[in-house]
Formats: structure tokens, C-alpha cells, sequence
């Protein structure tokens, strides 16, 4: 059964009203006005919603719905909907409106073809918003297809102050001397370490099971159907590991090791590849050795997962491992990943920022003397060869300086907020 256009109309209709009476937590991200953008992240990162934020201002602007075009590729209706039938939604649109519109496509990788489509609508001058999930919409492909046409943009979960906003949490210029705020803060942060900033998680009493259902939807969706592969185990206790490691550098050799003390043997090559595709899923972000050498660089790095939630859901004793995480992510959303990176010598740095002349560790605690001794040692071996740069230590609770050094300590909760 071909799809109709009054089975298009209804599936527009249906999206206006629920986009209507959507409550937008506005992120702040600004829309270049002649630009046509591909929002790419993992699943439930808010991509829909930023989606939904454009409409918005669009229709503050004086855009009515006759000027805009939505569809969900995700409705049901339109399950059988093909690159052929694309057209269909805008011959639907412009005999019921008869104006140009500015187009908004959600999830579009479900409809096989869909690249060549786009292209046609770009040289036509139409303004043009998409997005999607899956590992080939997150890969390097995007770019390559769409022929440098659209802005390819990633969408992280909220950061810690978008989290707040959405919880509306309301915090004045003077919040941290205030000591209601400051709890709500820290109340707030706590749930952020352990339950992360997907926003649709938010909305839910029983996160973990969410979360837990969300990574089966990766996992099984977005690495395993793509890729037809048959050894699902080996690439979930792959998973599991990079987890219980995540503060740590892990080359392929130690993975290949870990995995076959757990009874999974599985070569080299095969573990690249699965960390390859974990790294397409947008499921985990890598970090290089800053100080390493090339191949080093390729196989001996530190793995962080693109949300607190879904790491928790791997660990036992998970407090140190979220906050290093948390930082991690902050970094990289706010840098980029191409520009943070670890530092591992004799000693090690948790991360570096070279542009920024900035380097950070993180500890949970500084109260036990040999962590504080291991971190500031740390800080201080590196400033040796880097003598301007900026020295931090991120701390769940402690804030201040380390006396007769040039070094910063930071509580999280209060550093992701600035």
C-alpha cells in the first residue's frame, strides 16, 4: 500500500499540535539564518527538540504553520514511506498552503535514499533541518554525502546548567552564598552524576530502566543490525569493560585479554573494529595520549561514554568513574573532541586542552593524603614543561587552592556551572 497525502496530512497535522503544546526547554544554540543543518547525536539526546526550539523561533518571527513542514519519520503511518515518496511531502504541502516552506525532517536516516533528496531540496534554496540517530548518520559519511551543503552538528545530552533549567531551577547572580540554592544545586548535581542529562530520561520516574531499555536500542539497533554482527556477547562485555575502565588508557591488547579471562576470545582486529563502531554510535568518545607517538595514539586510549546515565548502569562503585566522566564531557562539549586529550608520561594528567593552556585532574576526594599527593604530584611534574599554564583539580565537594602552588581546586558542581 503506497502512501497518500491525506495520510501525510494527518501525520503533519498530528506533529503540529504536539509541537504546539510541547514544553521547549530552549539549549543555546544558534541557528545561523541561511544555514540548512543535520543534527546528528545518540538516541534521546534532544534532537527533536532543538528541532522544535527552531519552530519556535521561527513562529516568534512571524512564520506560520503554512510556511513550515514537519514530519516525523519515526510515525508509524509512515513506516512504508520511500526515498520515491519524498516529494509527496511537499506536493502535499504547497496544494494545501501553496508557499515554499521551511523544511523539518526528524529521524530521516529511516528512509532508505534519503541523501539524494536533501541535496535537490539544498540547491533549491530551501531552508532545511534534519535529523538522526543511527551509526551511519553519525559517521563521517554525513558530510561526504551531503557534499558540504548542510552544517553537520552534534547534540550532546544537557550539560549540568541546562539540567537545572529544565528542572526549572531558577538560580540568581548570587546563588552560591545562598544556602538554598546551593543545596538545590547539589541535590540537582547528584542526580546529573548518576542518572545524566539525556532529556527525555529526565521525564521519568524509573531511570535506570529507561536508560538500561535505551542502551539495548544502541546496542542491538544502532551497532549490532548495522553491522550483522553474530558475536553479540564479545561486543557487550567489550562494552562492560571500557566502563569499569573509563579512567584509565586501554589498548586493544589488554581488551583482547580481559575479554578472553572472561571467556570471550576474540582477535585484535575485531575489537578495533568494535570500538570503531561503538565510536560511530556515538556510545563512547575517545581521548589520545597528547605526549604519545602516532600508532601509540591509535591504540592505547582512554574511552568516556557520552552519558552518565548509561556508563552508571555498567558499575558497582561508580561515584570517582562519574565525575571523571562528567568532566570528560563537559570538555569535549565545550571544546571539541579533536582538542582535549590526556596526558601520560611518567605521570599522568586526566586531561589537557592544549588551545586553552589548560590542565585538569580529577579526584573525588582530596581528604585521603595519597590521592592528594599522586594529583598535586601530577600537576606539578607537568607544569615543569608547561609553566603557563592553567592548573585545576576538580573535587565532588572541595573547593580552594593547594597552598605554595599555582594549582586550583574546584568543586564539579560549582565548576560546570562556570
Amino acid at each position: 500500500m503506497s502512501i497518500t497525502k491525506d495520510v501525510i496530512r494527518a501525520c503533519i497535522s498530528d506533529k503540529r499540535d504536539e509541537i504546539t503544546h510541547a514544553e521547549v526547554v530552549a539549549r543555546p544554540f544558534t541557528f545561523e539564518e541561511h544555514g540548512n543543518y543535520v543534527m546528528v547525536g545518540v538516541r534521546h539526546a534532544g534532537k527533536s527538540y532543538l528541532l522544535y526550539q527552531r519552530v519556535k523561533e521561527l513562529q516568534a518571527q512571524g512564520i506560520g504553520w503554512d510556511e513550515i513542514l514537519f514530519v516525523d519519520f519515526e510515525d508509524e503511518r509512515l513506516i512504508e514511506m520511500t526515498a520515491d515518496d519524498l516529494n509527496l511531502l511537499l506536493e502535499t504541502h504547497l496544494e494545501t498552503y501553496g508557499k515554499k516552506p521551511y523544511v523539518f525532517f526528524d529521524e530521516i536516516q529511516n528512509i532508505a535514499g534519503w541523501e539524494k533528496f536533501l541535496r535537490r531540496l539544498a540547491n533549491a534554496k530551501y531552508r532545511i533541518y534534519v535529523t538522526g540517530s543511527n551509526a551511519k548518520m553519525l559517521s563521517k559519511e554525513v558530510a561526504s554525502t551531503l557534499g558540504g551543503r548542510f552544517l553537520i552538528t552534534e547534540v550532546f545530552p544537557y550539560s549540568f546548567s541546562e539540567y537545572l533549567a529544565a528542572n526549572h531551577v531558577d538560580l540568581p547572580d548570587s546563588w552560591e552564598h545562598s544556602t538554598e540554592h546551593k543545596s538545590k544545586v547539589i541535590g540537582s548535581f547528584n542526580e546529573f552524576l548518576h542518572f545524566g542529562g539525556l532529556p527525555e530520561i529526565n521525564l521519568f520516574v524509573n531511570k535506570r530502566a529507561m536508560l538500561s531499555s535505551l542502551y539495548s536500542k544502541i546496542y542491538l539497533g544502532d551497532i549490532c543490525a548495522r553491522h550483522s554482527l553474530q558475536n553479540n556477547r564479545a561486543l557487550n562485555l567489550m562494552i562492560k569493560k571500557l566502563a569499569e575502565c573509563v579512567q584509565q588508557p586501554v589498548s586493544f591488547n589488554r581488551l583482547k585479554n580481559t575479554l578472553a579471562a572472561a571467556g570471550c576470545n576474540i582477535s585484535i582486529p575485531s575489537i578495533a573494529d568494535y570500538i570503531e563502531y561503538a565510536i560511530e554510535s556515538r556510545l563512547i568518545l575517545p581521548l589520545d595520549n597528547e605526549r604519545s607517538k602516532f600508532a601509540e595514539k591509535e591504540t592505547n586510549k582512554k574511552y568516556y561514554f557520552i552519558d552518565n546515565g548509561i556508563l552508571a548502569l555498567f558499575l558497582l562503585h561508580p561515584n570517582a568513574a562519574l565525575l571523571e566522566n562528567a568532566v570528560a564531557l563537559q570538555l569535549i562539549r565545550t571544546y571539541g573532541i579533536d582538542k582535549v586529550a590526556y596526558y601520560k608520561n611518567s605521570f599522568e594528567v586526566d586531561f589537557v586542552v592544549p588551545e586553552q593552556k589548560l590542565a585538569v585532574q580529577v579526584a573525588y576526594t582530596l581528604s585521603d593524603e595519597s590521592t592528594r599527593k599522586r594529583e598535586v604530584g601530577a600537576l606539578q611534574a607537568f607544569a615543569k614543561t608547561h609553566p603557563d599554564w592553567q592548573l585545576l583539580i576538580i573535587t565532588y565537594d572541595e573547593r580552594g587552592t593547594i597552598p605554595d602552588t599555582p594549582i586550583a581546586v574546584d568543586a564539579a558542581w560549582h565548576w560546570l556551572l562556570t
